[in-house]
Parts: C-alpha cells; structure tokens; sequence
C-alpha cells in the first residue's frame, strides 16, 4: 500500500465509515485549524503545453454548457463558476480510481491524462492570477484570485501521493477538523473560511446538517473577481425603467451609456461585449430571439458563434443594475451526467487506499452584483476587447431575460456562466 499520513489532534484513531463530501466554494477560520502539508511545494511553473492549456479550456468549456443545460429548468436566476466547480472536483479525480475515475473523466471532459491534468489546472490558475496587473482603477481596483484548501477528519489516513498532488499543483494543505466530535462546528470553521476568501460574499455554503459525525473530507475551492468597467456607466444616467420578466414586467433602476464596445449579431441572437478595466476580461451578455430555444441549443460552438460575431459599433446600451447569489447541490445533477458511481459504489481508494470513500453532495454557491462602476463576482471574470476601426451605430436594450458569461480573453476560460430573468 502507498505509504499514507495520519492527520491527528489526539491521539485516538477514527474507525467508523468515512464519507467524502466535495464542495466548491471559499473561507477562512479565525481559529486556523492545524494543517498538515506534503513535504513537496506547488510548482509555480508548470511545465504545460498551449495545446494542453487549450484542450483544458475546451474541456472545461464542454462541462459548464452540459451542466447549464441540467439546471437551466430551475426557475428564476441562475449563476454558478464552472471553472471553480472543475477545480474542485479535479483535485477529488486525483484520488478516484477504476469506473469511478473513467467516469467523472467522461463527465468532466478531463481529456488530458494525469498528472498534465492537475498542471494545466495550474497553469490556469496561475494565468489568472497574473491578471490584477493589468487593471488601473483607483474607484475600484482589480481582483481576481483563487484558493483550494481540503479539511481531513482528525485520526485518519490519507495517502501521501494524493497529498502531494494537491500540494504541487493546487497549492492546498489539509487543515484537520473533528467532523465525529463535532460536525456543526467544523462546519462553521469551513463557512468562515469561505466568507473571508470571497468577502463575504458567499455565506453559508454549507447549510445546516451538511456536515455530520461520518464526514472524513471536505475539498473546497474559492473564486473571487472585482473590477470596473473599462467605459464607467455614469450615476446621472441611470434611470427606471421596464424589464420584462417570464411573468411580467418590473421596473428595475437601469443603466444607461453610449460607448465603442462589442457588438455582434447571429442567428437567433443579439450580442454585446463589456471589457473591464485592464482589457484582459470581459462580460458578454446575449440576448435570444427565443430563450428557451437558445438556452437548449446551448453549446461550445454556439458560445464560439457568440465570441465570433462580435464586431466594435458605437453602441447604445440599456443595462439593468443587478445583484443576487444562487445555490445549487450538485449530486444528483452530476449522476445524471454520467458519474454515478462517485456517489455510490466510488472507488477513491486514491484517496486513502480503500474503497470506503464516496462523494456525498457537491455544494455550490454564485455571487454577481454590476452597477455603474463595474463588476463583483465571487468566481472570475473574461474580458474581451474588440476592433479598433472606425465602429458602425448599433442599440441594444436589455428589457428581457438574457445570459451572459465572464471568460478570461487571453486563455478562452468561462469562469462564470448564468442567466437573468428576474433583475
């Protein structure tokens, strides 16, 4: 057996049943749990080809439109980070094995082989975290960052490879908790953890009896983005106006501007793009002919089809102010895409060399706010930049349900994906 380490506060030893339960999300305790880390550090330079980077982008790109298409039937808004959800359920593949592995490879469009895998990962979050160089606003500087962490259960075993794998390439200890002694506590520690990485934006991922006495490890994954919009929206313009909602109209305070931005037109659709401060990402926001059918239709080409369509127009943009967070549990969703057996029959004898081990739910939780000055988001954002040729005129008034997405320009990376139907 691969040589494992034995993460304790005491000196008991855990025997009863462990469960695994996977989240995506962020925080920080005040008390700092002790940790316990892989001798070897992260490698802040990963060997990774632009190829391998592509094929993880394309990829995670895939994931995120079939998981738009299993929980766009929920009414009301929806938003969530794809890139957040990958990253969290990439470090748990690291200790998957046999049906299950192949699986949730199948499921996540995990192409690459391990370990290239993992160092994509990071490269991916390395790119990222590169990006707040590039912004210049004092009114709202920019932020994009990332954290992993994993919570192990006092008392037991944990292989060391896995740990090294995280170690290397997610840059995340385990921080040792007593989910048997006391789960609502551990729970709290973990939440805390996630409120201080996103700023306080996501509260509570963890609801109430999430966490109980058979937990043995929670892997948690943080995404935060803040940044203003390369053209500002000036206050003194926004106005009420009407948005049409599926179940009527509303009036919302909406924003008003007329600026050189992406602009672009297909078939069923209408588009435009929002660079933010520093041109390296952006938000674009589309606007179907018929939601229903775009959103069914939903695919990595039809978001190519988007990107390609866009041209720079003098644009005359109506755009609500919008802010809310959206929850999602993810189990059932992700059986049903393809991965059954991490929840039931899981081999994640990677994880701790036996077979005992299973996902219990996947929790996640998404947090958009824009307004005149920019965007806050507890995930990352994509900013494109278009031609700067001289534009032609063009209006768009965003007055009913839309998606919209934030990817990074340079990579090609969604970061977040959702929808608004109510403002």
């Amino acid at each position: 057996m691969t040589p494992g380490t034995q993460v304790e506060l005491g000196s008991r030893m855990r025997a009863s049943l462990p469960v695994l339960l996977l989240l995506t999300a962020c925080g920080t305790d005040p008390n700092d749990p002790p940790e316990v880390r892989s001798d070897l550090a992260r490698d802040l330079d990963p060997d990774v080809s632009p190829a391998e980077l592509d094929e993880l982008v394309a990829g995670d790109t895939a994931f995120a439109t079939d998981l738009y298409g299993m929980v766009r039937g929920a009414p009301g808004n929806l938003f969530f980070s794809p890139h957040s959800i990958s990253t969290a359920l990439a470090m748990t593949y690291a200790g998957a094995e046999g049906v299950t592995e192949a699986e949730m490879a199948e499921t996540m469009h995990f192409t690459l082989p391990e370990p290239a895998l993992h160092a994509a990962l990071s490269r991916l979050d390395l790119e990222l975290a590169s990006r707040a160089t590039s912004g210049s606003s004092d009114e709202r500087p920019f932020q994009l960052h990332t954290a992993n962490s994993i919570w192990g259960q006092d008392g037991f075993t944990f292989l060391d490879p896995f740990l090294d794998t995280l170690a290397v390439h997610y840059g995340a200890g385990l921080r040792v908790l007593d989910f048997e002694a006391d789960p609502d506590g551990s729970r709290e520690v973990i939440n805390g953890w996630v409120e201080e990485q996103t700023e306080d934006r996501i509260v509570d991922l963890l609801p109430a009896g999430s966490i109980t006495g058979l937990t043995r490890l929670v892997l948690t994954n943080a995404i935060y983005f803040s940044a203003a919009w390369d053209e500002p929206f000036e206050a003194v313009d926004t106005e009420p106006g009407t948005f049409t909602t599926p179940t009527g109209a509303v009036t919302v305070d909406t924003m008003h501007q007329v600026a050189e931005l992406g602009y672009g037109v297909g078939e069923g659709f209408r588009a435009a793009e929002l660079p933010y401060d520093g041109g390296q990402l952006s938000m674009v926001i589309v606007v179907p002919d018929a939601l229903e059918d775009f959103e069914a239709a939903l695919s990595p080409e039809t978001i190519e089809a988007v990107h390609a369509s866009l041209g720079t127009a003098q644009l005359t943009l109506s755009l609500p102010k919008f802010s809310f967070d959206a929850p999602l549990s993810l189990a059932e969703i992700l059986a049903e895409l393809g991965m059954p057996s991490a929840f039931d029959g899981a081999d994640f004898s990677g994880i701790d060399g036996t077979q005992r081990l299973a996902i219990f739910d996947v929790l996640h939780k998404g947090f958009i706010g824009i307004d005149e000055a920019g965007t806050e988001a507890a995930a990352a954002t994509a900013v494109i930049i278009g031609d700067t040729s001289v534009p032609e005129s063009a209006t768009l008034t965003l007055d009913r349900p839309f998606l919209f997405w934030i990817r990074d320009r340079p990579t090609g990376a969604l970061l977040f994906l959702g929808r608004l139907t109510t403002p």
